[in-house]
C-alpha cells in the first residue's frame, strides 16, 4: 500500500514538475516576444514621428528633394520590417531610418530659422524621447532573449522545449558598420 502512495506521489510531483517547466519556458518566450513588439512600437513611434519632422525641415529647405525621397523609402522600409519577425531585418530597417534622419537634421542645421521653430524644437524633443526610449526596449528585448536561451540551453528546462515548442531567439543587434556615422553631401 504504501509503494503505491510512493508512486502516486512520485507521478504527481513529476507531473507538477513537467507543468512548471512548461510554464516557465512559455513565460520567457512570451516575455521575449512581447519585447520585440515594445521595439516595433517605438519603431513605428519613431516612423511617425518623421514625416512632421520632414514636413517641418521642407518648409525651409524645399530644393532638398534627394533627402526627402530617402527618408521616405527608409520610413517604408521600416514599416515593412515592424510587420515581420525577422530582428535582422528591422535592425537593418532600423539603420537605414537612421541614416536618413541623421541627412534630415544636417539639412535643419543649415537653417537658423528652422532650428529656432518651436514646431522643429518640439519634434526634435521627441525624437530624442523615443530614441531614448527604442534603446531601452532593444536593451529589454536582449535581456528577455538571454534568459530565454539561458532556460533553453540548460537542464532541465531544456529537455521540455520540444513540449512547449519554445526554441532560441536571435539577439538584437545592429547591422555592421553602424559604429560609423553616416555622410552627409548635398
Amino acid at each position: 500500500m504504501t509503494l503505491i502512495l510512493v508512486v502516486v506521489a512520485l507521478v504527481v510531483v513529476l507531473g507538477l514538475f513537467v507543468a512548471v517547466a512548461f510554464n516557465k519556458l512559455r513565460k520567457a518566450d512570451i516575455t521575449a516576444q512581447e519585447a520585440l513588439g515594445g521595439i516595433d512600437v517605438q519603431l513605428t513611434r519613431r516612423a511617425d514621428l518623421i514625416p512632421n519632422l520632414v514636413e517641418t525641415v521642407k518648409g525651409y529647405a524645399g530644393h532638398e528633394k534627394a533627402v526627402f525621397e530617402e527618408v521616405t523609402q527608409a520610413r517604408a522600409a521600416a514599416a515593412g520590417a515592424a510587420r515581420g519577425s525577422d530582428v535582422a531585418a528591422k535592425a537593418a530597417a532600423e539603420q537605414q531610418l537612421d541614416q536618413a534622419l541623421v541627412k534630415v537634421l544636417a539639412v535643419a542645421e543649415a537653417y537658423p530659422d528652422l532650428k529656432a521653430s518651436a514646431t522643429f524644437e518640439s519634434l526634435q524633443v521627441q525624437l530624442a524621447d523615443t530614441e531614448d526610449q527604442l534603446s531601452f526596449a532593444r536593451q529589454y528585448y536582449n535581456d528577455a532573449v538571454a534568459r530565454l536561451n539561458t532556460l533553453v540551453r540548460t537542464i532541465p528546462w531544456m529537455l521540455f522545449t520540444g513540449m512547449a515548442g519554445v526554441r532560441e531567439r536571435e539577439f538584437y543587434e545592429a547591422p555592421g558598420g553602424h559604429e560609423i556615422p553616416p555622410s552627409v553631401q548635398f
